[in-house]
């Protein structure tokens, strides 16, 4: 039998740290559990006169305030009309942005040209230009989908661009020796290598395609959920605010899950 000498004082290799995660079913009871310990200190806080109910609202009168407005249909039209301005601005903004910002790679003189102006819209508040887009599309629904897709699109085009710049050069060169065209080597190499950077966009842009929505119900409109958190702040009415809040983060998680299901489709297959 043939004997394999071994170096005493060898180390074994180290073992590799796998993070293993609880169930699902066990993740969502402890978000829940943590979600409803919060309202219950709260609740507590509001109980012992720790916290005063009308600066902060209570988690009883939320829950009765919300139910009343989901048996009046209220907050789900409301909710609809600000996640159908907030998706078409998102989509319009996003998917435009990202081919621009890919196809400035096509052009690196246009790219250097453009270079400051987006520097320059990009640190621009897009709250000041709401009064423009107002005048421009008016007070209905064109302004609210137009002003979250201006917000959005800087932000797609910035990091589409961006993510084409730092696809590896390497593999430009070698697409280049091989022959490849310009137009060949960005549909191959130069789209999908940026993929990672325009999705970390889309997830970006669900926080400001909804604040591009809600800042236009603030300014013109008299539904949707801007507009209900606003008139509800001038009541002091802070258990419909936080209803509003609270319809506004769902609207948030459902976008979210639905990029998720884009960025294992695109990014996993």
């Amino acid at each position: 039998m043939t004997h394999v000498a071994t170096d005493p004082g060898a180390r074994a290799p180290a073992k590799r740290w796998e993070v293993r995660l609880p169930p699902p079913g066990l993740i969502l009871i402890g978000q829940v559990s943590l979600l409803v310990a919060m309202l219950g200190l709260w609740q507590i806080a509001i109980s012992l006169g720790w916290i005063e109910a009308y600066l902060y609202g209570k988690p009883i009168g939320i829950i009765t305030t919300g139910w009343e407005m989901i048996r009046s249909g209220a907050l789900f039209r409301d909710m609809g009309l600000t996640a159908f301005e907030a998706v078409s601005g998102f989509l319009i903004g996003t998917i435009s942005g990202s081919v621009i910002g890919l196809a400035l790679w096509l052009t690196p003189t246009g790219s250097a040209i453009l270079r400051p102006y987006m520097i320059a819209l990009n640190g621009l508040p897009k709250i000041a230009l709401g009064p423009l887009i107002i005048i421009w599309f008016g007070i209905g629904l064109g302004s609210k989908v137009a002003l979250a897709a201006l917000i959005t699109f800087i932000v797609a085009l910035i990091a589409a661009q961006q993510g084409a710049r730092e696809v590896d050069n390497d593999l430009v060169k070698l697409m280049r020796s091989l022959g490849a065209s310009r137009l060949r080597t960005w549909r191959t190499v130069i789209v999908p290598g940026a993929m990672p950077w325009i999705v970390s966009a889309f997830r970006l842009n669900v926080g400001f395609a909804l604040i591009g929505a809600v800042v236009g119900e603030y300014i013109a409109s008299n539904q949707g959920l801007g507009y209900m958190i606003a008139y509800a702040g001038t009541l002091y009415d802070l258990d419909a605010v936080w209803v509003g809040i609270a319809a506004l983060m769902v609207v948030a998680l459902l976008m979210y899950g639905a990029i998720d299901w884009c960025e294992r489709r695109l990014l996993r297959n």
